[in-house]
């Protein structure tokens, strides 16, 4: 059973998710917030598999919540709600440790997925919209790279060769046909990556390869 926190401040909206979780067999409602900062202590309560976090709330904002609850270790992993694909807090959120978003008028069955693989450890951004994500925020990460990380140093050559690919948003099966191996090994590869630089999931790799420089948003074709 997938226990899920409820972080919004409209009342509709909490009630909305709360009657599509409760009718589902594999999720159940820990608890629900109305704001930022009861968010924070209500996962510190709870300990929820996954906290549903709007973007904007009076008070602390669900960014500044998602930092908190990041920063203080626990096993939550956070699913970012917003009203818009492009929205200008996207791309803090998800520095802040966020394992991806969705738009709160995705279908159900859509938000069901998208729970399941952040509960399972998985983001739920798939690699096509992290690269349109990426392309669209790339003024914010266009300045010069940052210096030179010594978490790449830990890296084989073959393993951030798969870094620079989960930069440009590729799938695993497509990093397996560029780089002519199996998506097992990439698999493997893929897992040795996100360890070794501290990532949560492909969407923080990918946010790291832009900072460090190592890949940069496509020119159109």
């Amino acid at each position: 059973m997938i226990t899920v926190l409820i972080a919004d401040d409209q009342p509709l909206q909490r009630f909305g998710f709360r009657m599509l979780l409760e009718s589902n067999q594999d999720t159940q409602v820990a608890g629900e917030a109305k704001n930022g900062a009861d968010a924070v202590r209500r996962t510190m309560e709870l300990h929820p598999d996954v906290v549903l976090m709007d973007v904007r709330m009076p008070g602390m904002d669900g960014i500044e919540a998602t930092r908190r609850i990041v920063e203080s270790g626990g096993r939550s992993r956070i699913l970012m709600l917003t009203t818009f694909d492009l929205d200008e807090y996207v791309h803090a959120a998800l520095r802040a440790g966020a394992s991806g978003f969705l738009l709160k008028d995705a279908y159900p069955e859509e938000l069901l997925a998208g729970i399941r693989a952040v509960a399972a450890g998985d983001a739920v951004i798939a690699p096509s919209l992290t690269r349109r994500l990426l392309d669209a925020f790339a003024h914010h990460l266009a300045g010069a790279p940052a210096a030179a990380d010594p978490r790449l140093d830990t890296l084989t050559d073959r393993e951030r060769e798969i870094l620079i690919a989960i930069g440009r948003g590729w799938t695993n099966g497509e990093i397996a046909e560029r780089l002519t191996l199996s998506e097992s090994t990439v698999k493997t590869h893929v897992g040795r990556v996100l360890a070794k630089i501290g990532a949560r999931d492909r969407i923080q790799a990918v946010i790291f390869a832009y900072d460090l420089g190592l890949t940069r948003p496509q020119s159109p074709a």
